[in-house]
């Protein structure tokens, strides 16, 4: 293998929607070596976060590791992001906030609203909730008309909207949520990445919680909402109707679609296909949810 055969396999891989196991294997067998030609830190982020998406966060830290000995900043921001979660099995809330703080002595947004969550839940930190507020203020001026769909734009203002809620700011919170939806909706066609989705998830649950969900005009990101509950959910792509059923089994509501059973909207929303394409990526070209009896 050369390094330009190497590349031209990651690239082909990188704009993919799905592979098979053997494009997996050619891609790590490719990056890996990339990595020991090149020793682009780049590379090593990149191979770290395909395994972070797969949830293999033991490699993961890995080649995060190797990024941030060549002092790569966003190799920071990932590993802030391991720490703070605990993703190898062990959280490290100063590991966290040093990684974080790195970073956002550069000017990194992720991790400012990062840190400003460690004040919020006094991680590492003494508990702080209005300097938690006046970061999350301070980063809304600095990203409210940033367009770059990885711009951590639905993350700041998911959060400046619950404060805003709290503060009786109805209006601005409900509008705040709409945007973020709308941002982190054209973001999730390009990557179904969990993380992206489990901001979606909160985002629809507290929009929800502000107000009224209308059961027969919603689209497919408010599904969110609609599948907490047993019913039957239809909706059009092109000509042809698709049919969702949800129903609830000790407890707990599993959802039927296209002759196959999902456990939880988590799942659902990771997997649920139509011709091969995952929902998630093709969502706007989903229309006329509508719940029926």
């Amino acid at each position: 293998m050369t390094v330009k055969e190497a590349r031209k396999i990651a690239d082909n891989f990188n704009r993919r929607e799905t592979s098979d196991e053997s494009e997996v294997f050619m891609f790590t067998e490719a990056m890996n070596f990339l990595i020991r030609e090149e020793k682009n830190p780049r590379d090593m982020l990149n191979l770290g976060g395909f395994y972070y998406g797969q949830k293999n966060f033991d490699l993961a830290l890995k080649y995060y590791e190797m990024a941030a000995s060549y002092d790569y900043e966003p190799a920071w921001e990932c590993l802030g992001y391991v720490w703070y979660y605990g993703r190898t099995g062990e959280k490290d809330y100063k590991k966290a906030f040093e990684y974080f703080s790195k970073c956002s002595r550069q000017g990194n947004p992720v991790a400012a609203y990062k840190i400003a969550d460690m004040y919020k839940n006094g991680y590492y930190v003494e508990k702080d909730y209005e300097k938690y507020k006046q970061i999350v203020r301070d980063l809304y001026i600095t990203v409210k008309n940033c367009n770059h769909l990885f711009d951590p734009v639905p993350e700041v203002f998911t959060r400046l909207a619950q404060i805003e809620k709290e503060e009786g700011n109805t209006d601005f919170a409900v509008d705040l949520m709409l945007r973020a939806k709308d941002f982190l909706s054209q973001r999730l066609k390009f990557s179904n990445f969990f993380g992206n989705l489990n901001i979606m998830k909160w985002l629809i649950d507290d929009l929800y919680d502000t107000v009224e969900f209308d059961e027969t005009d919603f689209d497919f990101f408010d599904l969110y909402y609609a599948l907490k509950t047993p019913g039957r959910i239809t909706f059009m792509h092109g000509n042809k109707e698709y049919v969702i059923d949800v129903v609830e089994e000790d407890g707990e509501c599993v959802i039927s679609y296209n002759g196959r059973w999902f456990r939880n909207r988590d799942d659902f929303f990771a997997k649920a296909e139509l011709n091969g394409e995952l929902l998630s990526i093709i969502n706007s070209e989903l229309y006329l949810f509508r719940k029926v009896k």
